[in-house]
């Protein structure tokens, strides 16, 4: 499967989440599922890439264009394909995805999971059930998971919504997720779809 994983240019200040990365690339080489992420060779995306490419998995990068002419897009990756912005890129990573995970990240990270799970909630990933993961390494996004609580709570979600976005604390978890991953998404909504 193809698993499009969000996550920061940055490292961040604990060693554990860059290392924790690294094992997610493992486990997907040694899975065989390829990795769709933003083509980036520093910080979290390089520590997952790095665990990918080095067990000889496959590493699709998708890069916008000035990513491209500043040089800082991974040159060893499987694939490469260049995307006209950073919204474009979001979109052909949604699309190649059959399930998403974010690692920890900043603003960017959170945008693109937050448009993910907005998408999904009105029926626009397809007719595929994609699983959305957030890997809540050492507590990293347990006010984030608290939030969208608070948003239930407030109905701006529906109980599927927040269902829709799971915590996943190892990759036990991961596994157990991507078990049921791929099949017929039966609670997709099509109340909003104007096709």
């Amino acid at each position: 499967m193809n698993i499009t994983v969000y996550c920061g240019a940055l490292t961040g200040a604990n060693p554990e989440y860059a290392k924790r990365a690294k094992e997610l690339g493992e486990w997907m080489a040694e899975k065989g599922h390829t990795l769709v992420y933003g083509a980036g060779d520093a910080g979290m995306m390089g520590a997952v890439s790095d665990g990918v490419i080095e067990k000889g998995g496959k590493a699709i990068g998708i890069t916008p264009n000035f990513f491209i002419a500043a040089e800082v897009t991974r040159t060893d990756l499987t694939e490469v394909i260049v995307s006209e912005g950073m919204s474009d890129r979001r979109e052909k990573m949604m699309e190649m995805a059959d399930a998403f995970i974010t690692l920890p990240g900043g603003t960017g990270t959170l945008d693109e999971v937050s448009e993910t799970a907005a998408l999904k909630r009105i029926g626009k990933l397809g007719e595929i059930d994609k699983p959305i993961m957030i890997y809540n390494i050492d507590g990293f996004y347990d006010k984030l998971l608290e939030f969208f609580d608070v948003i239930l709570e407030n109905e701006f979600f529906r109980p599927e919504d927040r269902a829709n976005i799971i915590e996943v604390k190892s990759i036990e978890d991961i596994e157990k997720v991507m078990e049921n991953a791929g099949g017929i998404d039966h609670n997709r909504n099509t109340q909003f779809d104007v096709e």
